[in-house]
């Protein structure tokens, strides 16, 4: 009896290890399988943001990009955007940990002497209807052809030229000040071609319902 028992359970552990084994080594398979598809589609979702903040281009930000380090935090990547010759733009991408609910990241685009062009939300976990509004284009309206070295970017409610979001201070504030540390990162430092990140890989691809406005 007791030997029926141990060849049961030893059967048992056996089966689990098999299970194991082929779970993990489909999961493996998929992961390759889509680890490709799911880089371009990031890649892909990367340009459009870029294309939304910079005027037109003709080479591939991506190519060559720049990481500027941002004192007490991450760094942000800077994409530098040119018609032929001509570097018609800069798009930055950055991000606040300031939001209702953390983390809110944008691409801003940037003219060559800092003038603000227009910005992109590429993330957020903001509370729907009232942190969302930060993507409507009434709000980014409000950046666009500003220049945070000369214009107070702040919300009204700080003293600053921004209309909050309704109920949404804490996300206005926090979209502010991810577009001050693109602005910041851009002017603080010197971009030059030694520092770039190219990715030649990435190059050869085609194309909760709770009241913010508290504080």
């Amino acid at each position: 009896m007791a030997n029926k028992k141990e060849s049961t359970f030893i059967n048992m552990v056996v089966a689990l290890l098999i299970v194991t084994l082929v779970a993990a080594t489909t999961l493996g398979f998929v992961y390759e399988f889509t680890k490709a598809p799911i880089a371009l589609a990031k890649l892909n979702k990367k340009l459009n943001a870029i294309k939304l903040v910079v005027p037109e281009f003709t080479n591939n930000p991506d190519s060559i990009k720049y990481e500027i380090p941002v004192e007490g935090g991450l760094p942000v990547m800077a994409y530098p955007a040119y018609n032929n010759e001509e570097l018609v733009g800069t798009a930055i991408e950055t991000y606040t940990m300031k939001g209702f609910s953390g983390l809110i990241k944008l691409m801003v685009g940037l003219a060559p002497d800092g003038t603000i062009h227009s910005v992109s939300v590429l993330e957020h976990k903001e509370t729907p209807g009232l942190g969302t509004h930060m993507s409507d284009e009434w709000y980014i309206n409000q950046y666009k052809g500003k220049n945070p070295g000369t214009d107070n970017l702040k919300v009204k409610k700080d003293m600053g030229e921004i209309d909050a979001i309704t109920a949404a201070t804490i996300s206005s504030r926090a979209f502010s000040d991810a577009v001050q540390k693109a602005y910041d990162a851009y002017v603080n430092y010197n971009i030059e071609p030694e520092s770039a990140v190219v990715d030649s890989t990435l190059n050869t691809q085609k194309e909760g319902g709770e009241n913010e406005s508290a504080n």
